[in-house]
């Protein structure tokens, strides 16, 4: 019976369709529509790339590759330079050095401490920075001088910066360790020191007086530490933690005697000679 229903059902719909003809009738005044592109209508340029690779014939053509490869490189590493080569490295870890000294976890942000360090850096390497420009970036733009000349060029302030940061005990101690473990002869003056012997020496030194500052400024902080500790102890309340207690007190006292003012102060005048 269902059967006999399910036919029925599409006998009636196959009739009740109407005739289609083959062209459509369109209401009277409509417009013909067209399946062409109108002629003052363009269609989108695609271009064409092309990558071709060939084998070099002559040995400037070898020169030019590799000294290709080595700006690319350069260019990679560059933040690791900028990072190593100057007084980011001092400042940053200072102020990781504060932020840890006054217990404080989330504020402020590291992103924040390292662009104050950034810009610090900026501000005290902007006479290297405009050396570097007018001696070597600049004359190299105008075609005055060869990209060997200019990478001197550029070299000269950086080491100089460097050699002048090192001045102390701890910087000529590691530049001869650096030259004995080279098995090189030691430098009767600072133009006899490679580069790749000074840039180690140099990290090294900034970190030894990035953590001799660092342990001044976590001196204060500790004493508060232990005078909240003990006045707990002597209180009874060991469950409460004496940190908790302390650090709205050393916050009161760095505000107080302008911490942020007196430590950037400080960090350009150990770098400002």
């Amino acid at each position: 019976m269902k059967v006999k229903s399910f036919f029925l059902i599409c006998f009636l719909f196959l009739f009740s369709i109407p005739t289609l003809n083959a062209q459509s009738n369109f209401p009277s005044g409509s417009t013909n529509g067209t399946t062409e592109m109108n002629e003052r209508i363009s269609g989108p340029i695609i271009p064409n790339v092309s990558i071709e690779i060939t084998e070099p014939q002559t040995g400037s053509e070898v020169a030019f590759s590799v000294r290709l490869l080595l700006i690319l490189t350069v260019l990679t590493l560059a933040p690791s330079i900028l990072i190593l080569v100057t007084c980011f490295l001092r400042f940053s870890i200072v102020l990781d050095f504060i932020k840890r000294a006054l217990n404080l976890q989330q504020v402020p942000p590291t992103a924040v401490l390292n662009g104050i360090a950034f810009f610090m850096t900026i501000f005290a390497m902007w006479p290297t920075f405009t050396k570097i420009y007018d001696n070597a970036y600049k004359p190299l733009a105008d075609g005055n001088i060869s990209i060997e000349r200019a990478f001197t060029e550029a070299e000269t302030p950086i080491r100089n910066f460097m050699f002048s940061q090192m001045s102390s005990d701890s910087g000529k101690k590691y530049i001869s360790m650096f030259m004995g473990v080279a098995k090189l002869d030691q430098p009767k003056n600072t133009s006899d020191v490679p580069t790749y012997i000074l840039i180690p020496a140099y990290i090294l030194n900034e970190l030894t007086i990035a953590f001799k500052i660092g342990i001044i400024l976590y001196i204060p902080f500790l004493i508060i530490d232990m005078v909240c500790a003990s006045i707990l102890m002597a209180m009874g309340m060991m469950m409460l933690p004496p940190v908790q207690v302390s650090m709205p007190f050393k916050l009161i006292l760095f505000v107080l005697i302008d911490g942020w003012g007196l430590l950037t102060q400080n960090l350009f005048t150990s770098v400002i000679k």
